[in-house]
Order: structure tokens, then C-alpha cells, then sequence
């Protein structure tokens, strides 16, 4: 176990949650090496070579230089990807999937490094049918859910669960008026089902009658449970209308979500609640790489210590 080498942080410049795990790193002295993928290869640079226990050598960034062997935590936040613009479509396509799986393989391959969360278990858990069905054997309640790109099935699905809400499979990037904007939830009656949903894969999910939404952010051993009230379908429309509130989980929870995290070989996750009129729990969703730290200061909750405490590997 590596508890003397560096931490590395992998994620793009504007990153103000990792500038503040950063910063509570760099006042314990605990050395930080911040690089995104996207850098590479302009100026950042690696070599690395095989050794009986995974790959050593060096990573260079204009500023650190990290030892690949004495690496003691990966914090994989959100990097840019790897870009390689210069290049005409052909031979960045190629040099795109070489960076990937050259620099990105041996990053997934340090010896005695904890990772928070290693980037492959990232890609597991960001397929939602997984996570439902884990969910499900993990012992979470978790609404009645279709995937599928079949119309009339779809109809049919909303006709015997009445409010339906349609949800995307992944989170992908829209700009409008060169805004930045997430899809939303938004609830769907049978006749708003056309042809159109043969285009591609669906998610439709019986809407759960809540009275309140419920983040959870486990940072390794440490659960903070935070209800969000808002009066909102989906909350994330609005965040000028949310209040919080630090709450308990209710027994079984906590057991269920460390469950939920070992079958995905995750340390850290963002799992997300619906709170019914009879204080049940009901699952939505984990995102293995969520947003936690705009809490924080709503809260009180050390929850940046406590990622702190992770990466540096600080004993129980």
C-alpha cells in the first residue's frame, strides 16, 4: 500500500471540486499531481515500463513530475479527452485510440494504488440498466422500469403504471445558444408515444408519488445522506429552489448502498432517492463520477475532508 507517493487527479481545468480536494491535500503536504487527458500529448508526457507488480516509470506534467510506481490514490474526476486536433481525421482517430488505450491502460494499472474509482468500474456503473439491476439485488425498492425501443410496448407500459416518467439512458452534452444543458426527466403520457421511439434504446419508469428527493454521497466508509426538497420533478432544473437537510438513512440503507458499490468495485458514489408519502426510499439512480461539493457549504457536512481522507489513505 502506497501511502508516501503522490495523488494523482485526472480531470479537465475547470474543475472547482477537485481544486478543493486539491487544496485540502496541499494543506496536509500531501504532494498532488493534477493532469487531464486532454494535455496529452502537448505537455504531458509519460514512460513506462513493465515490472513484476504493474507499470513504473514517469508522468510529467509542465510542473510535477509522479513516480508511476509510488502513485498511493487516482482521484478520476472528469477529464477532456483525449483531443488531437492538429492532425487530419484519420491519424487522430488512430492516435486517439492509442493515447487511450497506451496512457489510459497504464493509469488503470498502477501497483498498490487506490482509485476513486478506477476508470473501468466508472464505465460499468455508468450503464443505467446495470445499475437498476444492481440496485434490485443489492435490496433497494426501485421503481417498475421499461427499456425499450418498441412504441406500443412502451404505451402499454405507461397505460398499466399511469404517470410514467421518461428518463435518458446516459447524460449527453446539448448546447443551446451555446449553453450547456442536461436533459431532463420529464413524465409522458401513452399518446405522446409515437414512431419516433423506434429510433433508438428508452427508458420509461413508473413515477414514484414523492414528497421529497434524497443525494447520498458514500466517500469510502463515510455516508452523508442529504434530503432535498424542492417541489420538483427533477431538481436539477432549479437549484435557486432547493433547501437541504442533513437526515439518517433508514435502517437497511446504508448496508444496501456498500452492496450497490462492491458488485460495481466502486469507493465512491452519488446515489439519488425519491422519498414517497410514507418515507420510503426508492432508488433512481448511482453515478459512480457525481457532483457532491455544492452541499457542502449547505450543510456543514465535511465532505471534502472526507475525499481528502480517501485519497490520502489517512487510517481509520
Amino acid at each position: 500500500m502506497n501511502r508516501s507517493g503522490p495523488v494523482l487527479v485526472v480531470t479537465m481545468i475547470d474543475d472547482p471540486t477537485a481544486d478543493l480536494v486539491i487544496n485540502e491535500l496541499h494543506d496536509r503536504a500531501v504532494p498532488v499531481v493534477r493532469l487531464d487527458s486532454g494535455d496529452f500529448p502537448a505537455t504531458l508526457s509519460f514512460a513506462a515500463a513493465l515490472a513484476p507488480h504493474g507499470f513504473g516509470g514517469t508522468l510529467s506534467t509542465p510542473t510535477r513530475t509522479a513516480d508511476l510506481a509510488r502513485v498511493r490514490s487516482l482521484y478520476y474526476r472528469r477529464p477532456s479527452g483525449f483531443a488531437f486536433a492538429h492532425l487530419d481525421e484519420q491519424d487522430a482517430r488512430f492516435a486517439v485510440t492509442q493515447a487511450r488505450y497506451g496512457l489510459g491502460g497504464v493509469l488503470a494499472s498502477l501497483p498498490g494504488c487506490l482509485y476513486v474509482n478506477h476508470p473501468h468500474r466508472i464505465g460499468d456503473a455508468e450503464f443505467k440498466p446495470s445499475g437498476l439491476a444492481a440496485a434490485v439485488r443489492s435490496g433497494f425498492r426501485v421503481p417498475p422500469t421499461l427499456v425499450t425501443s418498441d412504441p406500443e410496448t412502451a404505451r402499454a407500459f405507461v397505460r398499466a403504471h399511469g404517470a410514467v416518467i421518461h428518463k435518458p439512458l446516459a447524460t449527453p452534452l446539448y448546447r443551446l445558444d451555446g449553453v450547456s444543458c442536461a436533459v431532463e426527466v420529464a413524465e409522458v403520457t401513452a399518446d405522446q408515444i409515437d414512431e419516433r421511439v423506434a429510433g433508438t434504446a428508452h427508458l420509461f419508469q413508473q413515477r414514484v408519488d414523492k414528497v421529497a428527493d434524497v443525494r447520498v454521497t458514500v466517500t469510502g466508509s463515510r455516508v452523508f445522506a442529504v434530503r432535498i426538497d424542492s417541489g420538483l420533478l427533477d431538481w436539477r432544473t432549479d437549484y435557486d429552489r432547493l433547501t437541504y437537510t442533513v437526515i439518517e438513512p433508514p435502517p437497511g440503507i446504508t448496508d444496501a448502498l456498500h452492496r450497490y458499490l462492491d458488485r460495481f468495485g466502486l469507493v465512491f458514489g452519488a446515489f439519488d432517492f425519491a422519498v414517497d408519502r410514507a418515507g420510503a426510499w426508492w432508488f433512481l439512480e448511482c453515478n459512480p463520477s457525481g457532483q457532491w461539493a455544492w452541499m457542502e457549504p449547505e450543510t456543514g457536512l465535511p465532505m471534502v475532508a472526507a475525499m481528502a481522507d480517501l485519497l490520502e489513505r489517512k487510517p481509520a
